[in-house]
């Protein structure tokens, strides 16, 4: 998919297509960009979302080309639970429906209190579960139906998806977190509680 240039006009967001050069620009420097040092003036919101299933939509219309997913994702940034789409000298708002990642496999390395479980994002990045980047599940209050979520970077958290998750859960183990015995993963010498063991069917 060709990102569609906006006609911009001063104060005004920017275009995807400009963001998408800032982006590379950035990239060409190798690693991450330093979002974290960048707080350019606010530039209004843009017409880009991010489905829970990670999907990246522009204008309504899916974003189908990975490289540009990728481009995209290294200049996101979170301030104050908002989401934002950064460069040296402008910044534009997103809406993400969840998170703004999925995490779609991993690898265990180990066993028990020394396992060590790195997670791969859909674009692309990888994080070793662990102080850094903890583990954390919520349950729906009405089917309490279980959202597993690994932190990746900065704030940034990953969706982790069903077919991982179920690989996690066969990992598990019981352990005491907080006075309470619950099941939960290990990874990088912590514990992440899943849910109290007396609550296991």
């Amino acid at each position: 998919m060709t990102v569609p240039q906006d006609n911009v006009t001063p104060g005004s967001p920017p275009s995807a297509d400009s963001l998408a050069k800032a982006a590379g620009k950035a990239a060409k420097k190798g690693g991450l960009p330093p979002v974290h040092l960048w707080n350019p003036p606010f530039c209004g919101d843009l017409d880009m979302r991010i489905a829970r299933d990670g999907t990246w939509f522009y204008l309504g219309t899916p974003i189908g080309r990975a490289p540009l997913v990728r481009l995209f994702s290294t200049i996101l940034k979170l301030e104050n639970g908002k989401y934002y789409l950064v460069t040296p000298v402008e910044k534009v708002g997103i809406t993400v429906d969840d998170a703004p990642f999925v995490a779609v496999d991993f690898v265990a390395r180990g066993h028990g209190q020394t396992q060590v479980l790195v997670f791969e994002t859909n674009v692309g990045d990888h994080a070793e579960a662990g102080i850094e980047h903890p583990i954390r599940v919520t349950r729906d209050p009405g089917t309490g139906e279980p959202a597993p979520y690994v932190m990746i970077r900065a704030g940034l958290e990953a969706l982790i998806d069903r077919k991982s998750f179920y690989r996690l859960v066969d990992l598990g183990e019981h352990a005491r977190h907080e006075g309470q015995s619950w099941f939960g993963l290990w990874s990088g010498g912590t514990f992440f509680p899943i849910i109290p063991s007396d609550e296991m069917g």
